[in-house]
């Protein structure tokens, strides 16, 4: 649906995008991240045809954006981080000016319109002046001029910034049932919004894709940095002896992943005793068993209870620092970068 390859953009001596290469998938809601002057802005102009690239090659559709950017950007709807609304229409107005700067057949506009307004639930203010709405409102007018002419792409450039929670609510839910019949790529920093409706998620790093795959499979891959989570109804020095003397023996590349400075006695519970084991050691085992079967029989040996393991698994948060630490190392903002190039 999508196809970026090899994208260049240079700014004076800085590559903002740099050799970039993707594809987005039909019918997927792909979330797109990346630390400040990452390049993701730029990649987003360039994909819509707001700004031309240095090198490589963009196609939506088939059709490329740069030698036929008409037929590119019929396929194309976007709504960027500032809705370009005109504030004194109402969404009816504004959205029949959308269709016929859109060049639909005049005829089919009224019933186009009104389609675009039922899904994106505006339909109780079509009459009322744009200026006079609130910030959700405004947003779900902004997806509205997106969708006019039924666009099988929808770029949507964080578009829950500033809403409140309600609000907030509402255009996720939006943005999901989008996704069933169009293909969505979303910007955005709220990386836990991007992970209850991201399909994929492209993470983006100076200029370079650094991660493609689903939510869950990246959060797998640092799998290693996951914990368990461990109660059991005893004393803190009991829990270590039980702990001390299940490492012992072991190989000395497993032994750290015990260590007693991480126990401690939770007064609310009673006599018990919370700690924490890396879940996955070198060989995700210990003796070539599950660690929480080995754990639970080591304690099950003293009769003493395990009230809980429960593993606490890598965030899509730490999978993104993770990814993006050297980012921080020298900061490069885009939009300095596009005022050097004017």
């Amino acid at each position: 649906m999508v196809e970026v390859k090899n994208l260049v953009k240079v700014y004076g001596r800085k590559k903002a995008v740099d050799g970039l290469t993707f594809n987005v998938e039909e019918n997927q809601v792909y979330g797109f991240l990346g630390p400040n002057g990452a390049g993701k802005s730029t990649t987003m102009n360039i994909i819509t045809g707001c700004l031309s690239a240095t090198e490589g090659t963009v196609c939506i559709n088939g059709h490329d954006i740069f030698e036929e950017p008409y037929e590119a950007k019929r396929q194309i709807g976007y709504l960027p981080e500032q809705p370009p609304l005109y504030m004194d229409m109402t969404p009816k107005e504004y959205l029949t000016f959308v269709a016929q700067a859109k060049k639909i057949k005049k005829a089919s506009i009224p019933s186009a319109i009104e389609g675009i307004m039922r899904k994106t639930s505006i339909l109780n203010v079509k009459d009322r002046l744009i200026k006079n709405l609130s910030k959700g409102y405004k947003q779900r007018v902004g997806i509205a001029g997106a969708l006019v002419g039924n666009p099988p792409v929808i770029i949507l450039d964080e578009p829950t910034v500033g809403l409140d929670p309600k609000q907030i609510i509402e255009i996720r839910s939006l943005i999901k049932e989008l996704g069933k019949n169009h293909t969505v790529i979303l910007s955005s920093h709220i990386l836990s919004e991007v992970n209850s409706i991201c399909d994929k998620i492209l993470i983006i790093s100076r200029g370079k894709l650094i991660a493609d795959d689903t939510p869950e499979n990246l959060t797998k891959h640092f799998r290693e940095g996951s914990m368990l989570n461990v109660l059991v109804r005893c004393g803190m020095e009991t829990a270590i002896e039980v702990m001390d003397k299940l490492m012992a023996g072991l190989p000395a590349s497993e032994k750290n992943i015990w260590s007693s400075e991480n126990a401690k006695t939770d007064t609310h519970l009673g006599e018990v005793t919370r700690f924490k084991v890396p879940l996955y050691n070198e060989n995700n085992t210990i003796e070539g068993k599950d660690i929480r079967d080995s754990i639970f029989k080591a304690f099950g040996e003293r009769n003493i209870t395990v009230l809980e393991m429960s593993p606490e698994k890598a965030s899509l948060e730490q999978v993104f620092l993770e990814l993006t630490a050297s980012s921080t190392e020298e900061e490069y903002h885009e939009d300095e970068a596009e005022e050097e190039e004017m």
